[in-house]
């Protein structure tokens, strides 16, 4: 039954959408890609809003019932009758009234098994489409026949485009950049590689006077301009590449990428996405427990490796879900990379085990290698083992639920839920 009302619910939705952007005419931009959608999203958000009136994707509702969420501006109803009843009536309502309505629409579009794109641009038209990056083994993978079966999936974005429609597309990532061939449209590459329209180069973290890590800093050249930018609280290539898009976005459209830069340098990036949080005893936090897969792993825990402290050097890894066969390798893989970069790592969850085999394997000593079944056993050990200027890197899938460990280590217990992922009751409930 609950099925039977959920489809019924997302068409009326889906039509009403339809209607409303029909009658307001909003430009569209559409995200997707393997990793680094939500954090494109709000990079985007950051540089329109200086610009124009703008709604994004709230949270991550990038799904079937996610899109017209966020194009009717309505909450998630999740078990209540009554709010999705409402939220029927308030796009009704958008539709036969004149409302002020956003001018552009920044749309986090998400891929979870077969045909959701497809479904998606059957009624989707976007003005920009983002791709932001793959990866070898991305997530959701086992639902698919192949990494080339996902590709293809993720790239039927494309066909949303209008004729005048622009493409932005990741110059470093051969599976994305290949998709220029599927369409007309004008397309504009980002990346670090020396051929990329907007392209990113001596990237590195920046320092207060007392040593203390305090963001990002970087160049972007651009038709011949060259400009540094800065991004404050936050670590990892993921956001400069989230950067990147956004600028790559202003280029194409011939916004003022100055003002888009200095928006860019301290935009409100969501919990749980290599944000820098204070831990206890004086330690600090890299907090990206909002999910994790093999790409976005290898890259924090890079990131980790390049941070200039005298402490120590901690990762605490949970499983990775949602990579099916891919599943016992690439944990592994995990592992022999973590070795590289940090000098203790706790893993979480059952597949993280193979995490702790890869490290062995790579010629980690046991003694730095802890193991716990879930998050909270997790924390409650690093409750005393964390110690004065420790760095502690805190990753996992959503289902593990890493943000339990950092709440049991984080400084500001009273400000969590502004703080940490997955604060809403409806997440609280699933423990």
């Amino acid at each position: 039954m609950k099925n039977i009302f959920k489809k019924i619910v997302t068409y009326i939705l889906r039509i009403e959408s339809k209607l409303v952007l029909w009658k307001y005419k909003p430009k569209v931009v559409a995200i997707t890609g393997s990793v680094g959608k939500t954090s494109t999203k709000d990079a985007v958000f950051a540089v329109i809003s200086g610009v124009s009136y703008v709604r994004k994707s709230e949270k991550s509702y990038n799904s079937e019932i996610g899109l017209p969420l966020t194009i009717l501006g309505c909450p998630n109803g999740w078990s209540s009758i009554s709010i999705w009843i409402l939220n029927i009536l308030k796009g009704l309502w958008l539709f036969i009234w004149p409302h002020k309505y956003p001018k552009w629409l920044v749309l986090e579009v998400g891929v979870g098994k077969p045909g959701d794109m497809r479904r998606t641009a059957s009624w989707l038209k976007s003005d920009v489409v983002i791709i932001t990056a793959i990866g070898s083994t991305p997530p959701h993978i086992e639902f698919f026949d192949s990494h080339k079966h996902l590709v293809e999936e993720k790239a039927s974005l494309i066909k949303t485009l209008k004729k005048d429609g622009l493409l932005i597309l990741n110059n470093d990532d051969d599976v994305v950049l290949g998709m220029k061939t599927k369409t007309k449209n004008r397309v504009v590459t980002f990346g670090f590689k020396e051929d990329s329209d907007i392209r990113a180069s001596a990237d590195s973290i920046f320092y207060t006077n007392e040593g203390v890590p305090e963001g990002l800093i970087f160049r972007i050249d651009e038709g011949g301009n060259s400009m540094p930018v800065v991004i404050e609280g936050v670590f990892g290539r993921n956001h400069i590449y989230a950067s990147l898009i956004a600028l790559a976005l202003c280029s194409g459209l011939k916004f003022n990428l100055l003002d888009a830069i200095n928006k860019l340098k301290n935009y409100s990036v969501p919990p749980g996405r290599m944000r820098l949080l204070k831990g206890i005893n004086d330690s600090f936090i890299i907090d990206d427990t909002y999910n994790s897969s093999p790409y976005a792993c290898e890259s924090a825990l890079k990131t980790l490796g390049e941070v200039k402290l005298v402490g120590r050097k901690i990762a605490v890894l949970g499983d990775m879900l949602e990579l099916g066969r891919h599943t016992e390798e690439a944990h592994k893989n995990i592992g022999k990379i973590a070795k590289e970069y940090l000098d203790i790592l706790f893993v979480v969850g059952p597949r993280a085990k193979s995490i702790k085999e890869g490290a062995l394997e790579a010629g980690m000593s046991p003694d730095n290698i802890f193991e716990f079944s879930n998050s909270r056993e997790a924390g409650e050990f690093l409750k005393d083992y964390v110690q004065k200027n420790d760095f502690i890197l805190i990753k996992g899938s959503q289902g593990v639920r890493m943000e339990h460990a950092v709440e049991a280590i984080l400084e500001d217990k009273k400000n969590k839920s502004n703080l940490l992922v997955r604060q809403d009751e409806e997440w609280k409930k699933k423990k």
